[in-house]
């Protein structure tokens, strides 16, 4: 009975691999329009920034490395509200500096993430990521 109880507990964790992920909501200061925020991503991980905005409005993003031990390979995505992933944004095609028609009301998400030998090799990436909406 053990061994099996330890086979479920095993399959369990292959079927539901943890992922490592950060979610913070970014709110802009009264009177403000827009935010700097920074952080670390090492490896495999993600970060989440959520914005609450309405349709309409135009959303400004620009990524820079603060500082690495690899070769700073960070890039973003603009998720719209409900994506299951699919991004109306991807920085690792079309650059890490954007402005974006919000064609609906709700929550983005703009998640930072490595790519290539920074992401595969678990490297450290610092960033600034420079929000604004209008």
């Amino acid at each position: 009975m053990r061994q099996f109880l330890w086979w479920c507990v095993w399959s369990m964790l292959l079927v539901w691999p943890a992922t490592a992920q950060n979610i913070a909501e970014v709110k802009f200061a009264p009177g403000n329009y827009g935010a700097m925020v920074s952080g670390t991503i090492i490896g495999d991980e993600f970060f989440d920034y959520r914005l609450d905005v309405a349709a309409g409005q135009e959303m400004f993003a620009e990524l820079t490395v603060s500082g690495t031990n690899g070769t700073g390979t960070v890039y973003f995505n603009v998720l719209p509200p409900g994506s299951n992933g699919v991004a109306v944004y991807n920085s690792s095609i079309n650059g890490n500096s954007t402005t974006v028609d919000l064609t609906e009301t709700g929550v983005y998400t703009i998640r930072v993430y490595l790519m290539g030998n920074d992401r595969d090799a678990g490297k450290t990436v610092g960033y600034n990521l420079d929000l604004s909406i209008q």
